[in-house]
């Protein structure tokens, strides 16, 4: 699922200008048009309420699937970290060479991960992400040719702990490409402009103030909900506790 936010403080700026570009034109229309009537008038405010309210309930909504897939993410984390410990744990049933070798693979491929969290810079992601398959093929060869030249019970379970590791790495992916999508930004925007103009054409309005207060208590919330969807641009990020105490346990081990 495509995301057309980059970073945050990219729609920050966006949308409060936008905002504010409603309430001032919302503002100068009201200003050359008439008064209106007092029926007109009680119609424009449950107009105005229900826009406000719509606002509401958008942000809340968009928030709340922001949310859940940043716990998404971290639970795929943990997932991963799980996988990998289980993988190291069993590969001592393969014969002493393998485990070794298998062992040593695991370790760098811990480091990788925990790397593909902290990292920012495409040119470096790239670069993770070639390491990181390599070191996926070079399991799944060792795990391989084990298993058809020993077909045995132990050996399948090594089998499956490495097949897992590979599978929770799939899963992080998508998890990290899993964004709010741009349609659900662009309700937002939509709704919150329509929100400021209507705000700026109420004549119940008492002071120019509310022009510029408004768009602000929007935009907030807009720029938490983008911080928290943008997982390596924004401040906040998935922290990989699991992994690097993960990697601790590993350097511990004999």
């Amino acid at each position: 699922m495509t995301s057309i936010i980059r970073h945050p403080t990219e729609i920050f700026l966006f949308s409060l200008g936008l905002q504010w570009l409603a309430a001032y034109l919302g503002h100068v229309l009201r200003r050359r048009g008439g008064p209106l009537e007092d029926a007109e008038r009680g119609d424009f405010d449950t107009i105005l309420r229900a826009t406000l309210t719509l606002a509401a309930l958008i942000i809340g909504f968009s928030f709340s699937m922001a949310v859940s897939r940043y716990d998404e993410r971290k639970a795929f984390e943990r997932n991963e970290a799980n996988a990998i410990r289980t993988a190291y744990v069993r590969a001592p049933l393969l014969p002493s060479a393998e485990a070794g070798q298998a062992r040593r693979l695991l370790s760098k491929y811990a480091e990788l991960r925990i790397q593909f969290y902290v990292v920012s810079d495409p040119a470096r992601l790239a670069k993770i992400d070639a390491e990181t398959g390599k070191l996926q093929d070079d399991l799944q060869s060792i795990v391989t040719k084990v298993a058809v030249g020993q077909p045995t019970p132990t050996v399948a379970l090594v089998a499956v702990a490495v097949t897992d590791v590979l599978n929770s790495q799939g899963s992080t992916q998508a998890a990290w490409w899993n964004r709010i999508p741009t349609a659900a930004w662009g309700m937002m925007l939509v709704v919150a402009f329509a929100a400021n103009f209507l705000l700026g054409a109420s004549e119940r309005r008492r002071t120019p103030v509310l022009l510029f207060v408004l768009p602000l208590i929007i935009s907030a919330p807009i720029f938490l909900i983008a911080d928290i969807d943008t997982p390596r641009a924004g401040v906040v990020r998935v922290v990989p506790d699991d992994l690097i105490a993960l990697s601790h346990w590993i350097e511990s081990r004999p």
